[in-house]
């Protein structure tokens, strides 16, 4: 089943403002919230939807990246909250409805199942991935290595001697949260804040782990495997969910963001989803005609100059540029032809074209169908 726009998702507008997505997003969140709709599989996936979506649009690079090329530029698990869970949405976004992120306030209950504990979430992780022009073109699988945070593997990741040595906070009886009522004149509020005393872990540690000294993580190298799209271009941002650091002490781990950068090729030069090539011919050719290669992402094609070819003429190789990233086909190679003129001339060479200047048929005598080049790129790109 298609994605829906996102946009769509939250019920605003393309040009609506921070303030008008976070106002949406909050709307839905409060209507689809699972201890509010319990056992409602159809909500529950809604307030995933919800939350996918203000993921992107809340976020200014993820928004432009969206706003130019839709979900195939978030490329499922790149960038887009795609496999968002439970634990990620209440760690990211619960901080929307103020205090500790809990739902208290809203619902009347005692908050989210689960006794409400603060989940943190790891840092993320920024690479540069240089790719030539047919990685770009056609798309590739990158495999890297990162150092990055992982979970002790001594203590699993909360930082006790063994895994065992904790106790529950006794400020929040392990909830990690504290509460707070209020006399307005409204009558009484009651709000949610993060236990000061745990940092709302809700337990807190007695005696460090000795591998990771109590911090719960330690540093890792790992091989990853990135499945580039095709079509990126240089300076766009792909990111991975969960391929960043793990926060001290347990949590979510942070994402693996990957800014492209596009080598030059030597000979071709991109135009958006086009690529562009210069090719020089001889006079004698260009007269004559010839059989010539070129240079294409695929390798060597030939094409054939016909006889009475005039420089600045365009030629088009369709299908022989780079697959538009989000699916639409592939551009194509132009090649612009560049009659060469010689510089040097030996006495022989001299006397034949001094020969050949006082030819009529030499003289320039150009139609009133003959197109410039600027006319010439233009009917290209129409």
């Amino acid at each position: 089943m298609a994605k829906r726009d996102y946009y769509e998702v939250l019920g605003v507008s393309k040009g609506a403002s921070q303030e008008e997505i976070k106002k949406a997003y909050r709307k839905l969140a409060i209507k689809y919230h699972p201890d509010k709709n319990p056992d409602d599989h159809t909500a529950e996936e809604n307030f995933k939807e919800a939350a996918e979506a203000y993921e992107v649009l809340s976020d200014q690079q993820k928004r432009q990246r969206y706003d130019q090329f839709g979900h195939q530029g978030m490329n499922g698990g790149f960038g887009g909250g795609g496999g968002m869970n439970m634990e990620d949405i209440f760690s990211q976004f619960g901080d929307i409805f103020g205090g500790g992120g809990g739902f208290e306030s809203f619902f009347g209950g005692a908050g989210r199942q689960g006794g409400g504990r603060r989940t943190r979430k790891g840092s993320n992780l920024r690479i540069k991935l240089k790719l030539n022009l047919e990685e770009v073109a056609n798309g590739v699988e990158k495999k890297i290595k990162v150092k990055r945070y992982v979970a002790c593997g001594t203590c699993g990741g909360n930082g006790a001697k063994n895994g065992t040595d904790m106790q529950t906070c006794n400020s929040c009886q392990g909830s990690g949260q504290v509460r707070k009522v209020v006399n307005t004149m409204l009558g009484q509020m009651v709000s949610t804040a993060t236990c000061p005393t745990c940092n709302g872990e809700g337990r807190i540690v007695t005696k460090n782990c000795e591998a990771c000294h109590g911090s719960g993580r330690e540093l890792q190298e790992e091989v990853i495997t990135i499945n580039v799209p095709a079509g990126v271009m240089d300076g766009m941002q792909l990111s991975m969910s969960g391929k960043g650091n793990v926060p001290e002490r347990g949590g979510v781990p942070g994402d693996l963001l990957i800014q492209i950068e596009e080598e030059p090729h030597p000979s071709l030069k991109r135009d958006g989803n086009n690529v562009i090539f210069d090719q020089y011919i001889s006079f004698v050719d260009a007269a004559l005609g010839a059989d010539i290669e070129v240079p294409t992402i695929g390798g060597r094609v030939k094409i054939t100059i016909k006889p009475g070819t005039q420089s600045g003429e365009i030629f088009r190789l369709r299908g022989k540029g780079v697959k538009d990233i989000n699916g639409y086909g592939k551009g194509d190679q132009l090649i612009h032809i560049n009659v060469w003129t010689p510089k040097s001339l030996s006495s022989e060479e001299r006397a034949m074209l001094e020969r050949l200047r006082v030819s009529d048929n030499f003289a320039p005598h150009p139609g009133k169908n003959e197109k410039g080049f600027f006319e010439k790129v233009k009917d290209y790109f129409q």
